[in-house]
């Protein structure tokens, strides 16, 4: 029997194309992220696992970054682009994990974020080695993750969606700053190089 990596665009387009949707930004996330990442000031932004397109209108629209949204999914981007039809951020098809990281339309990004996404992601160390390529000198890492052990459900399909410690040790081990609030199941990371 063969699986399907969750990582990869077999898994995530048909979920996306029956109509699933994930959770939502919430106001504290937001201020969070007003509080540690400040003003884009029209710096370039990626979104990885962008999907309906949320973070990356935020990251554009609220906080001023020339956003561009990457997913592997060509439904999700479809609903992202359908969402936000204005000057918005732009919208680029994409495996993260395998796709040249030159077809991206950046060398280089100020923040790059990934938000309920690290925890899918089969070669989490690749991937964050990839993330350390696209980041600009300074640039930032925005990670938000469900951490394990936190939901308060005895249904095994939850509990499996939380990072364990060693998952969250190797995100957080190489960055000079590393700062982490808590927002229930979920942990947001700050990390810079």
């Amino acid at each position: 029997m063969t699986t399907t990596s969750t990582a990869s665009p077999a898994y995530w387009e048909p979920l996306w194309a029956d109509g699933r949707r994930y959770r939502q930004l919430c106001e504290t996330e937001k201020q969070l992220m007003a509080q540690h990442l400040g003003p884009g000031k029209g710096r370039p932004a990626l979104d990885i696992g962008s999907g309906d397109g949320s973070l990356a209108c935020h990251l554009h629209h609220e906080l001023g970054y020339r956003t561009t949204g990457v997913d592997c999914s060509p439904s999700a981007l479809a609903l992202a682009a359908a969402q936000d039809t204005g000057s918005g951020p732009t919208w680029h098809c994409a495996d993260i994990t395998t796709d040249d990281l030159t077809t991206l339309p950046e060398p280089a990004y100020a923040l790059v974020t990934c938000r309920l996404v690290y925890r899918w992601m089969d070669d989490k160390s690749g991937f964050l080695d990839r993330v350390r390529q696209l980041l600009a000198p300074g640039g930032t890492f925005w990670v938000v993750t469900e951490v394990a052990g936190r939901r308060t459900t005895t249904d095994p399909d939850l509990l499996g969606l939380g990072i364990p410690p060693a998952d969250a040790e190797l995100l957080t081990t190489g960055w000079s700053v590393v700062r982490t609030a808590d927002l229930g199941v979920l942990c947001c990371y700050t990390l810079r190089p």
